[in-house]
């Protein structure tokens, strides 16, 4: 009888030794059957609070419940074998104290079985994030444009044009790599800016709108594919899946009316 090897999941610590070395492929992904896909090529997947605006309609990230997050997580897990499935936690998840935060992430966790979980904010997080880290709770950090903030900031805008603010980012990456992340993803950041934060910190960078130096690159995969109605600046869109699904709607829509379907192939006899 032939013995079934089960596959081993990418871990945290195989993430954080990547620093330096090959980069470090990841996508987003909400739900099963795109996170099958994406699995046999990423060394991680994030579950993005992203969803709330990508699939639910949401102006912005602030409205996704812990709930919805911890329902689509679960989800990708299941449709998974090989990556690390990060999982983010939600806007008013963690901010209130770090005792919450723990909570909260070790709902995800255990909800899930997910190998980690990310929340945004530099050095006004540190405290939280050791809090976690030291309880076994491993957490990828987020500086730079944090969509949950986008109110306080105005917006999406990109993050350090002006050369008199990257002393704050370089301070933000600093303690969130001292508090003990085993990442820090870098959004909507200037390229010049993102590189010499790579150099500086001894965690691996992830990038959004930021640098090829970065150790590796993350993407929202609707925006890859296509399927977004906008795309930023930063996506380069590999597929144009939102034509062909369309096309192959209307095509749909046509047979129907004209009873060409369901044809002979598609009934019982």
């Amino acid at each position: 009888m032939s013995k079934q090897v089960k596959t081993r999941r990418t871990t945290v610590p195989q993430i954080a030794a990547r620093k330096g070395g090959d980069p470090i492929v990841s996508l987003t992904s909400y739900h099963a059957h795109t996170a099958a896909i994406v699995d046999k090529h990423a060394d991680f997947i994030l579950v993005g609070d992203s969803l709330g605006m990508v699939m639910h309609g949401m102006e912005s990230t602030v409205g996704v419940p812990l709930d919805l997050m911890i329902m689509h997580g679960r989800a990708v897990v299941k449709g998974t074998q090989k990556a690390l499935v990060v999982v983010d936690m939600p806007f008013g998840s963690y901010e209130e104290s770090p005792s919450v935060a723990f909570r909260n992430a070790a709902k995800i966790m255990k909800e899930t079985q997910c190998g980690a979980v990310k929340l945004e904010g530099g050095a006004r997080m540190a405290e939280t994030i050791r809090f976690l880290t030291e309880r076994g709770i491993p957490v990828m950090a987020h500086i730079g444009l944090t969509p949950q903030s986008s109110h306080v900031m105005g917006g999406f805008k990109t993050q350090g044009r002006d050369e008199d603010t990257w002393a704050a980012h370089e301070a933000d990456a600093q303690a969130v790599s001292d508090a003990g992340a085993f990442a820090v993803v870098l959004e909507g950041m200037v390229e010049p800016l993102a590189a010499k934060i790579t150099k500086q910190i001894p965690i691996p960078t992830i990038g959004i709108g930021a640098s090829a130096e970065c150790d590796g690159q993350i993407l929202v995969l609707e925006d890859m594919l296509g399927l977004s109605p906008w795309t930023p600046k930063f996506v380069k869109v590999y597929g144009n899946l939102g034509e062909m699904i369309e096309k192959a709607v209307e095509e749909y829509a046509t047979d129907v009316k004209s009873r060409a379907f369901p044809s002979e192939d598609q009934i019982y006899r």
